[in-house]
């Protein structure tokens, strides 16, 4: 009985459906299959007879050459052609399913925004978005269509052997399922193997960035060498586990190989006593001429060429459905995101809206309620305090307008339902500025332009006058095109909020939506950070989070925000 719920059997319906994306690509591919396995057929007739006359008449009479030498011709150059042909087919649907997911996979951890940790740290979801999907180019390359193919050319061999040999067709059908039992086997342990060495490989690549995003700070205590060595260790360990599941892979294929050399040895040696005419129960008679005697042993290691091939490839799929299931909580969330921007309606932000809440809860990917259920209305262009204790819920409030948190209530703008608008594109239309600034390992000017891809040198300039930086970037040797450090290194706290700021007003989002800006900063920052912010802020619906109120008379009203409540 099928268990719906077991990851394995979700992850092959994953791998099914981004199939069929392909599917036209795949069937043409699977067409082209079949044509060149019939060609081969006719390859190792035309040979064993050419081969057959020659023994027979003692030479090969030009007639029987000018006849047979086209269609062997032919075979010969057309079943390299029909496999590059199907080679490239195969890697341009692998190429554009991956694609695909990708997208799919880069679209769910941006919506799901801050949320995106409870599903690891940013050099796992790396490792997830490259590594693991790069991981599922084997399975369809090779394997989707190889099972198939497993199954088509031995059932066809065996047919075309019969008709010489009753008795090499059965030895052929008796020795197949060796081949696919020892597969199976082999291959559970290879998909276990894959599925550790993916989770300590995405383990290592979040060790390493949380290691290079803290260097400056190992640097200062002296620790540089305990996390070089912490580096080395996990780097052993990836590399046993890595030869781990290289020696299955070369056991199993072993495994294939002995047994197919076998197989293939007893219908030799049966065909080979049979022409001797020295068989224990066909004494003096030869039961399979040379013809078919060896066309049989030309298509024997054909027959079990699919079956080898499948084995090796099944370390593919082992690999594959290991990926998928590491990658299943992100598609999860990639699907119910495509679910929900079904029928939704484009909308953005073109003035200062008006935002209204109804019974609104905000909860956590885990259920729990993180905002207890408020209602309020912000007015256009009203400049709003969210004020509440520690933990009531201020940030997740904010998230939940960002779309990134899930809620029950209703939530409205400009009087248009969360609901009922693709939130991905309202977020375009909303500036966001957090504790921490999102500046990236980038010049100052590409920092800016992330706001604005196409902002002018003079848009640029004019943003950093209005917030104070653009003397003290002039004084810079590289000036704007000064290269910033991990998360902003090079510039103070003051300073990257000033550039975070810049960000926002080449956006010109009529929505400010500010987590704790000043945080971080000592009073005198803060002030500073505050002033800009009412100077900037003016002709904007506001909503701002600040345990300092020292600095906010500007602000036109506050919003208490209660504290959650434990059952």
């Amino acid at each position: 009985m099928v268990d719906y719920s077991d990851p394995k059997y979700i992850s092959k319906q994953f791998l099914r459906k981004f199939q069929q994306q392909q599917a036209t690509t795949f069937r043409l591919a699977w067409y082209l299959m079949l044509v060149n396995s019939v060609l081969m057929v006719i390859q190792n007739g035309l040979l064993a007879y050419l081969f057959a006359f020659w023994l027979e008449h003692n030479q090969l009479v030009q007639p029987v050459l000018r006849a047979v030498l086209p269609y062997l011709a032919a075979c010969l150059l057309l079943r390299p052609f029909i496999n590059y042909v199907i080679d490239q087919l195969l890697q341009r649907a692998s190429m554009s399913i991956r694609q695909n997911l990708r997208s799919k996979l880069l679209n769910a951890i941006a919506s799901l925004g801050p949320e995106r940790s409870a599903y690891g740290s940013d050099g796992a979801l790396s490792t997830q978005v490259l590594e693991q999907v790069d991981a599922l180019d084997g399975y369809f390359i090779h394997y989707v269509l190889q099972q198939k193919l497993a199954v088509f050319v031995p059932l066809m061999i065996v047919g075309v052997t019969f008709i010489y040999s009753p008795l090499s067709a059965c030895l052929l059908l008796l020795t197949a399922p060796l081949v696919p039992v020892f597969m199976i086997l082999l291959g559970e342990a290879a998909a276990r193997k894959n599925r550790q060495q993916l989770a300590a490989l995405a383990g290592l690549s979040g060790r390493f960035l949380d290691l290079l995003r803290g260097m400056p700070t190992l640097r200062r205590l002296g620790a540089i060498s305990q996390a070089q060595s912490a580096v080395d260790h996990a780097a052993e360990s990836y590399r046993a586990r890595t030869m781990g599941v290289l020696r299955l892979a070369f056991l199993s294929t072993a495994v294939l190989e002995l047994f197919a050399a076998l197989a293939i040895a007893l219908v030799a040696v049966y065909l080979g006593l049979g022409l001797l005419g020295v068989l224990p129960w066909a004494q003096g008679s030869v039961p399979v001429h040379y013809q078919g005697a060896l066309l049989i042993l030309l298509l024997a290691p054909e027959f079990y060429l699919p079956l080898r091939q499948l084995g090796a490839d099944y370390h593919d799929k082992a690999k594959a459905e290991a990926a998928a299931s590491n990658l299943l909580p992100l598609l999860e969330v990639a699907e119910t995101l495509s679910q929900n921007n079904i029928d939704r309606s484009d909308y953005l932000l073109i003035t200062p809206p008006v935002i209204q809440a109804e019974k609104l809860c905000v909860h956590g990917r885990d259920k729990r309620v993180r905002l207890a259920e408020m209602d309020f209305t912000v007015k256009a262009q009203e400049r709003v305090l969210l004020t509440g204790a520690s933990g009531s819920g201020k940030s997740s409030l904010l998230q939940a307008l960002l779309g990134f948190a899930p809620y029950s209530g209703e939530i409205y703008i400009n009087e248009h339902n969360y609901t009922t608008i693709n939130l991905s594109l309202l977020r375009q239309s909303i500036a966001y500025l957090a504790q921490t600034p999102p500046i990236m390992a980038l010049s100052i000017a590409d920092n800016l332009r992330l706001a604005k891809n196409s902002a002018t040198e003079a848009e640029l300039q004019e943003v950093l006058q209005q917030v104070d930086l653009w003397e003290l970037i002039q004084q810079l040797p590289e000036k704007m095109n000064t290269i910033l450090g991990e998360r902003g290194q090079g510039m103070s706290g003051g300073q990257l909020q000033r550039l975070a700021l810049a960000q926002i007003l080449l956006r010109n989002a009529p929505l400010w939506l500010l987590d704790e800006p000043t945080a971080h900063l000592d009073s005198d920052t803060a002030a500073k950070i505050m002033s800009l912010l009412e100077r900037l802020s003016v002709g904007k619906t506001v909503l701002l989070i600040s345990h300092d109120h020292s600095h906010t008379q500007w602000i036109d009203r506050q919003i208490v925000v209660s504290a959650v409540r434990e059952d």
